[in-house]
C-alpha cells in the first residue's frame, strides 16, 4: 500500500515538472535574444571625411601668348624663382624688327611735325604782313591816293597768306596725328615683342615643365587649349582641396578646424582650417560643374572645398593624394547612444500593437489615413518585464559610432543595440531576452 502511495507521489511530482518545463518553453517560445546597452553620457565629435589632392593657394599656369619657337629656358622643374626673373624667351626676330621700324616711324613722324611747325609759324608771320598791308593798302585807296590795281594786289596777297596758313595748319595737325598712330602702332609692337619674353609674377617655385627649347608654342583658340610653358606655384601656403558629398556640405562652415592626412607621409596628421567652399556643385563622374551643363543629372555631387594647413611639411608637392577630417560640430558631457540602436516604425504598426495590447476583443480598426504610414525615429527600451518598448527621440550631432539624444531618452536606460536583422524585424512590446556576450565566431572566418 505505502508503495502504491509512493509510486502515485513521484508520477504526480514528474507531471508537474514536465507542466513546468512546457509551461516555461511554451513562454519562451516568443521570447526574442538581444544585445543591449545603457545610456551613457559622452563627448561627441562630428566630422566630414573628403578626398582630394594637395594644391599651392597660389599658383598659376604661364601660357604661350604668341606663336613661336621657344629659344631660352632659363629654370628648370623644381628651381625657386623670383618675381620679374627672365623664365623664357621666343624667337623674337620679327617682333624686334617691328619695333625697330616702328620707332624710326614714329621719329621720322616727330621731325615732320617739327617742320610743319616751322612751316606754320612762317605762314602766321606772312599772313599777318599781308593782312597789315592789306589794311594800309585799303585807307589809302578810300581816300584816293592809289590806285585800284594796288589795292586789288595788297587784298590777293592776304588771301593767299591766309589760305598758305590754313594749309599749314592742317599739315602740321596732320603730322602731329601721324605721331599719335605711330605711338600707338610702336606700343603694339613693343607688346607683341614682350609676349616673347617670360617673366615670373611671383616669388614661387616651377613645379611643371613640360616644354623644352626647340619647341614651338601656340597661342589657344575657342575651344581649343593654348601651349602652357610651365607652372609657377608659390608653396609658402599650402592647402588640401577635397570633395565634400552634397549631403555633408551644409554642416561645413568657414574656420572648421580639419585634420589633413597625406597618403606619401604615412602615419602623420596635419592641421588645417576651412578657407574656402565652393558655391557650385561638381557632377561627380565627370567634374563638370552643374553651372557649367546644359543639361540636368540626377547623378551624385560634390562641392569643393579647401582647407589650408597651418604648418605644412616642406617636402609636400602639389598634387599629393590626401584626405581631410573637418570637425563640423563638438559637445561635451551629452547622452549618447549607439548609432545602430535608432530604427524607423511606422505609426500605424505602433498603434495597431497598442490596440491589441490594450484590448483584444476592439472593435475593427477604421479606415487608415496617410498618417498612418508616418515613420517614427526611435529605439527600444528593456522594461522592467522584459518587453521591448518603442520609444521615440530626438537626436543631435552624429559621431564616429554614437549619436546625440536630445529627447526621449534618460541617462542609464536600458536599449536594444542588435542584433541588426533583430532591430529590422522587433514588434512593440515583444518579449526579449538580452545576451550580451561576444558572438561566436563562425566557420572559415
Amino acid at each position: 500500500m505505502k508503495r502504491k502511495k509512493l509510486f502515485i507521489i513521484i508520477t504526480v511530482v514528474v507531471v508537474l515538472i514536465i507542466a513546468v518545463i512546457a509551461t516555461v518553453k511554451l513562454n519562451q517560445r516568443d521570447v526574442i535574444e538581444v544585445q543591449t546597452s545603457k545610456v551613457n553620457r559622452a563627448e561627441l565629435v562630428s566630422t566630414v571625411s573628403a578626398s582630394g589632392e594637395i594644391r599651392p593657394k597660389i599658383y598659376v599656369n604661364i601660357g604661350a601668348n604668341a606663336f613661336g619657337k621657344i629659344t631660352h629656358l632659363y629654370v628648370k622643374e623644381g628651381d625657386h624663382v623670383k618675381r620679374g626673373q627672365l623664365l623664357a624667351q621666343l624667337e623674337n626676330v620679327q617682333s624686334s624688327s617691328a619695333v625697330a621700324a616702328q620707332r624710326a616711324s614714329l621719329q621720322t613722324s616727330q621731325v615732320d611735325v617739327v617742320a610743319a611747325d616751322a612751316n606754320y609759324r612762317r605762314a602766321v608771320a606772312d599772313a599777318e604782313r599781308t593782312k597789315l598791308d592789306y589794311q594800309r593798302a585799303e585807307g589809302l585807296y578810300k581816300d584816293g591816293l592809289i590806285p585800284k590795281s594796288q589795292y586789288d594786289t595788297a587784298k590777293g596777297a592776304y588771301d593767299v597768306a591766309a589760305a598758305v596758313l590754313e594749309q599749314s595748319k592742317a599739315q602740321l595737325e596732320s603730322s602731329r596725328g601721324h605721331v599719335t598712330q605711330n605711338q600707338a602702332l610702336l606700343t603694339q609692337s613693343t607688346d607683341l615683342l614682350g609676349k616673347t619674353s617670360y617673366m615670373a609674377p611671383f616669388d614661387g617655385v616651377v613645379t611643371n615643365l613640360p616644354v623644352r627649347e626647340g619647341e614651338t608654342v601656340v597661342v589657344g583658340i575657342q575651344n581649343s587649349m593654348g601651349s602652357t610653358l610651365m607652372t609657377l606655384a608659390d608653396l609658402s601656403v599650402i592647402t588640401a582641396e577635397v570633395k565634400v558629398d552634397e549631403t555633408d556640405i551644409v554642416n561645413v562652415k568657414l574656420g572648421q578646424p580639419a585634420e589633413v592626412t597625406i597618403d606619401a607621409i604615412p602615419n602623420q596628421t596635419f592641421k588645417g582650417v576651412v578657407s574656402e567652399i565652393g558655391d557650385n556643385a561638381i557632377v561627380r563622374s565627370t567634374g563638370v560643374a552643374t553651372s557649367q551643363s546644359n543639361t540636368s543629372s540626377q547623378e551624385a555631387k560634390d562641392f569643393k572645398v579647401v582647407v589650408t594647413l597651418t604648418e605644412p611639411p616642406p617636402n609636400l608637392r602639389p598634387g599629393l593624394s590626401t584626405t581631410a577630417k573637418i570637425t563640423t560640430a563638438s559637445k561635451k558631457d551629452v547622452l549618447a547612444i549607439p548609432i545602430q540602436a535608432l530604427t524607423i516604425r511606422q505609426k500605424s504598426d505602433l498603434e495597431e500593437k497598442k490596440k491589441l495590447t490594450g484590448n483584444v476583443q476592439a472593435a475593427a480598426p477604421a479606415k487608415p489615413s496617410p498618417d498612418d504610414k508616418k515613420e517614427i525615429q526611435g529605439v527600444f527600451v528593456i522594461t522592467k518585464d522584459h518587453k521591448a518598448k518603442f520609444i521615440p527621440v530626438d537626436t543631435g550631432i552624429t559621431g564616429t559610432t554614437d549619436i546625440e539624444v536630445t529627447k526621449g531618452l534618460n541617462e542609464g536606460d536600458e536599449i536594444i543595440t542588435g542584433s541588426y536583422k533583430v532591430l529590422r524585424t522587433l514588434k512593440n512590446n515583444a518579449g526579449v531576452k538580452v545576451n550580451n556576450a561576444a558572438p561566436k565566431p563562425e566557420e572559415g572566418s
